[in-house]
């Protein structure tokens, strides 16, 4: 109960204070190029649910069509506006909303395509028990994934065989070590990681 308030009230805070910065976003992203401002992609929630996660468009328009789910450093799909938007992560600040809907929590695993899920079915059996968040041990860990898979001959391939099973275990060291402190400290692990410091 405690984290579910958590959630809702810095969901709600930050979409108010950061409501000028979506609409910079999205006249940068709709100027750039064609397409919507939003991206919009079924991920697999708490239980199995299955619901739409929510980021700013960083591709060209109807991007899955034209290559894979994962995106490795210099994928040509991405756009200029794109690149700025993945390199600060404010690609991933509408899930804001998807945390207000009670989708997603801040602190959590990070949700899978339902594609890898299958592929990895009894791990994700109890990861699966707790809502999946916008950051964890495993979204600092591979804050860079995009380089990492650039160093794959086939950057799919690398995602199952290596990168997937080492975000699984830090799921799994999550799981071990819930409580709202924990959630701060990666919270703010998190925005180290990002502002470089």
């Amino acid at each position: 109960m405690c984290k579910r308030s958590f959630d809702l009230f810095f969901s709600i805070l930050g979409i108010c204070v950061l409501a000028p910065l979506f609409l910079l976003i999205a006249i940068a992203i709709k100027a750039d190029s064609r397409g919507p401002v939003f991206f919009r992609q079924q991920r697999v929630g708490r239980r199995g649910s299955l619901f739409p996660i929510y980021k700013f468009r960083t591709m060209i328009d109807r991007a899955p069509i034209a290559g894979p789910q994962i995106t490795a450093g210099g994928d040509p799909r991405i756009t200029r506006v794109g690149r700025i938007l993945r390199k600060s992560k404010l690609d991933e600040l509408p899930q804001l909303f998807n945390v207000l809907a009670g989708q997603m929590s801040f602190v959590g695993p990070r949700p899978e395509v339902p594609k890898y899920v299958d592929l990895f079915k009894e791990d994700f059996r109890q990861i699966l028990e707790v809502r999946p968040g916008i950051t964890d041990y495993a979204a600092v860990e591979y804050s860079d994934e995009e380089t990492v898979l650039k160093g794959f001959e086939n950057p799919e391939e690398g995602y199952v065989r290596v990168v997937l099973p080492a975000k699984i275990a830090l799921y799994r060291k999550y799981l071990g070590q819930q409580s709202l402190m924990n959630d701060i400290r990666i919270i703010l692990a998190t925005l180290r990681k990002i502002s470089g410091t």
